[in-house]
């Protein structure tokens, strides 16, 4: 019993550094591209507007995506806790990334709307009542990442269950009778109607939705491309016609590379997860979903950082920040050397 405990001590640590391993990196540039990009629209004054105040949103919930990705992969893991504790380690992540995607939608939504319609631009809600999308994007996920806590949970599982090794059924009995220690695992948080719910009932609707106004979009931009070629005809410009081409294909390069290194990951980790986490008495391979986890969220993180440094308004103030603090210390480290050469002399 001890060699079979000790066994399962040593694969927690080798899971637990493999998680940080992969998360670390990619939660700390979250966390500091982020800081950086909210810095330059809180300090320009000409940024503070309704749809910067969306994208705001979105990045102080891709930060807290950020701070909250090394713990997420866990959730798919058995821990030794109590229920109250184990409803907050899956709540609190789950509540976080949900209201991460609803804010992606929204600025996907309000941007969609800005192009398909620019000349009613002000006029759209989105902008009138700002305060009350944003509302929604933080409360709804609240609200529904809460329902466990209101009830909607398999306590009765976790209180059933033992947190120890699943060898046999002879030896999880007999470590359940010397421990006495309750696992903490999703399925005691959330019931399989739950998670079906949360999956394609909001995830999976969410991502046909930012992929369906990428689209329109691309295909609005297309449509301006060829009108503006029919202009560039009347004048025989083709450098310009070819610069333009050249400037959508990259723009197409672009998000197509953005989807497939960003959201893919995370589509295969939903639904290749979907089978091993939701099938019962047949083992699960738990270094494949840390990897999927790990690899999956993180990569869906790193779309507001893409939508962010793409654009200028959002860069410019960070390189005149860089640019003032270079010269600033570049001028101290002058002065201090000119003053230990006059010293010396």
């Amino acid at each position: 019993m001890a060699t079979v405990m000790m066994r399962n001590t040593s694969g927690s640590d080798v899971e637990a550094q493999l998680i940080y391993a992969i998360t670390l990196p990619i939660s700390c540039a979250i966390i500091l591209i982020n800081l950086l990009i909210i810095l330059a629209i809180t300090c320009s004054r000409r940024l503070h507007n309704s749809q910067n105040y969306f994208f705001l949103s979105l990045l102080v919930a891709d930060l807290c995506t950020g701070v909250a990705l090394p713990f997420i992969p866990w959730m798919g893991l058995n821990r030794p806790l109590s229920f109250s504790s184990c409803l907050l380690v899956h709540i609190f992540p789950n509540f976080l990334f949900l209201a991460f995607l609803f804010n992606l939608v929204l600025v996907h939504y309000e941007r969609y709307r800005s192009i398909v319609s620019p000349l009613r631009r002000g006029q759209l809600w989105l902008h009138r009542r700002f305060a009350l999308p944003l509302l929604a994007v933080w409360m709804l996920p609240l609200l529904f990442a809460l329902l466990p806590a209101f009830g909607w949970n398999n306590k009765a599982i976790h209180d059933q269950n033992g947190c120890c090794p699943e060898t046999n059924s002879t030896a999880h009995s007999n470590c359940v009778a010397l421990t006495g220690e309750r696992c903490c695992t999703y399925r005691s948080v959330f019931p399989n109607a739950f998670i079906y719910l949360e999956v394609y009932g909001l995830l999976v609707p969410a991502i046909l939705s930012i992929a369906a106004m990428t689209c329109r979009v691309l295909w609005i931009t297309r449509e301006q491309l060829r009108d503006i070629q029919r202009l560039q005809r009347a004048v025989a410009n083709k450098e310009y016609r070819r610069r333009l081409e050249m400037r959508y294909a990259c723009c197409v390069a672009a998000v197509s590379l953005a989807f497939l290194a960003c959201w893919v990951p995370y589509i295969v980790y939903t639904h290749v997860g979907m089978e091993f986490l939701l099938r019962r008495g047949r083992k699960s391979d738990r270094t494949g979903h840390i990897v999927l986890s790990c690899v999956g969220v993180g990569g869906i993180a790193v779309v507001p950082l893409l939508l962010g440094l793409a654009n200028r308004e959002y860069t410019d103030p960070v390189k005149k920040l860089f640019r003032k603090l270079r010269h600033r210390y570049g001028n101290t480290s002058v002065q201090m050397d000119s003053s230990l050469r006059f010293c010396h002399s």
